[in-house]
């Protein structure tokens, strides 16, 4: 099944708020090997002018995975989920995640292509606070590989 190409521009609603955790930002920072103190330590984060830990760069993917599932999981789209993988990621920061935002995610459809039997899905996700501060634009494209 192809893509619908009609989906191309489509923004899908915000998703609940997230909360963002200290815990959460330390685990991820450990996961990843990030050892920056600002990542761990209040403190140190504080002396940088951040209100509490600043999250690595890479985290708001814990956030635009999940916001994700509103275009795997819209039939209308057609993405086969078993046949994706991941092409592409990136970030546009405003400004850090830290501890205590309270985020939320819009998904856009940027493109859709076709190129040597495989879909390419590209998705722009605006994460900003729940008072509308922008934070972080990400982008991702997903390669809906073609049948064998």
């Amino acid at each position: 099944m192809s893509l619908d190409q009609s989906f191309v521009g489509r923004t899908y609603p915000p998703t609940a708020p997230y909360q963002v955790g200290r815990e959460k930002i330390r685990e991820f920072a450990s996961a990843i090997g990030a050892t920056d103190p600002a990542h761990h330590d209040p403190e140190a984060a504080r002396a940088l002018g951040h209100p509490d830990v600043v999250a690595p760069p890479t985290f708001p993917v814990v956030l635009t995975m999940a916001a994700s599932r509103q275009l795997i999981e819209d039939p209308a789209l057609g993405i086969d989920y078993s046949r994706v993988v991941h092409g592409d990621q990136r970030f546009a920061y405003t400004r850090p995640v830290v501890a205590g935002d309270e985020l939320i995610c819009v998904n856009t459809v940027e493109d859709i292509t076709s190129r040597g039997g495989h879909e390419f899905l590209t998705t722009r996700t605006d994460v900003t606070t729940t008072a509308g501060e922008p934070v972080v634009a990400v982008w991702s494209k997903l390669v809906v590989r073609g049948e064998a």
